[in-house]
């Protein structure tokens, strides 16, 4: 595997965690969600409006039609910091770097405040709106820069498992980012990021989409098949699962110059393709090129039988 250069490795984590906040703070399977959907102990009141949000975008894979449901998360549940991540979130979907920024400094806001009455949470979403805030950064002022952000990200994640090292939303996304960065920079050991995520986050959905995810830039294409279709079925109507099936078989077809492997990942990529109203423009620009590169490798192998 070709491991990426730091300013690479660096914009795609920055790039992928933005994208993918709400997917780590998701739920296990489609049935009505609890308004805290990582605590069975000692649950949180996260708020109706942020609970419903994350099934649009999870289980539907809905990223259009969500943001009235964040606009009434954002006036009746103002101090939910999550709330403010997945609007930060939701602007990276549509490139909008003044609102990346903007809702990355409201999640710190409300993230500060929260840490006197929940230091686990308050401390966890602390290190979210920084890297959110990092992302911003990167942008517009480039990777040195971004690297502050960094270490204030893991030392806010320091402080939230200094209060509870078990908490199953803290080793989510700390594991989900831990993950990131072990696939994505170089001088890193993606084995370790991987057992310890596989052994300690939770819900599964959102493991085994993570998984996959790794696996496939590791370009161990069996073991990321194995993951996306437990991910497919414990949230089969997510448009980007079949994508990110179609992606990994893709590359599995070209590895082996095999058409009926390439023609699998094709009818995934139609699956997805089928409901293309819900997704980013930037994700559904991507999804097209990859369907089309599919069809001519298929035309190119049948060409030379």
């Amino acid at each position: 595997m070709k491991r990426k250069t730091f300013t690479t490795g660096f914009k795609q984590v920055f790039g992928t965690l933005s994208l993918s906040l709400t997917m780590i703070i998701g739920v296990s399977n489609n049935q009505v969600l609890a308004a805290d959907p990582f605590r069975t102990e000692n649950p949180r009141d996260i708020g109706k409006h942020t609970e419903q949000a994350f099934k649009t975008i999870f289980f539907e894979g809905d990223y259009k039609s969500v943001s009235q449901e964040l606009q009434l998360a954002e006036v009746e549940e103002a101090d939910e910091p999550l709330a403010y991540a997945m609007l930060a979130s939701l602007a990276y979907t549509e490139r909008d770097w003044e609102k990346i920024q903007k809702y990355a400094l409201k999640t710190l806001e409300s993230a500060e405040k929260l840490s006197q009455s929940d230091p686990v949470r308050g401390n966890l979403y602390l290190a979210v709106g920084h890297f959110l805030d990092g992302a911003y950064v990167y942008e517009k002022q480039g990777a040195l820069d971004a690297i502050n952000k960094l270490q204030l990200v893991f030392k806010y994640l320091d402080q939230a498992e200094a209060e509870d090292p078990n908490d199953p939303e803290l080793n989510l996304i700390k594991g989900y980012i831990d993950l990131l960065l072990a696939v994505n920079l170089p001088f890193s050991k993606p084995e370790q990021a991987i057992a310890r995520f596989e052994s300690y986050a939770a819900p599964n959905y959102l493991v085994e989409r993570g998984l996959a995810v790794a696996y496939r830039d590791l370009e161990q294409y069996d073991q990321a098949l194995k993951y996306v279709k437990s991910a497919i079925k414990i949230a089969p109507d997510n448009p980007e699962h079949y994508y990110l099936k179609g992606q990994i078989l893709r590359q599995l077809g070209k590895r082996n110059n095999n058409v009926e492997i390439l023609q699998q990942a094709q009818q995934n990529f139609e699956q997805a393709l089928l409901k293309s109203s819900q997704l980013p423009d930037f994700v559904l620009k991507s999804l097209k090129r990859e369907t089309r590169l599919t069809q001519e490798k298929i035309a190119e192998l049948k060409a030379t039988q």
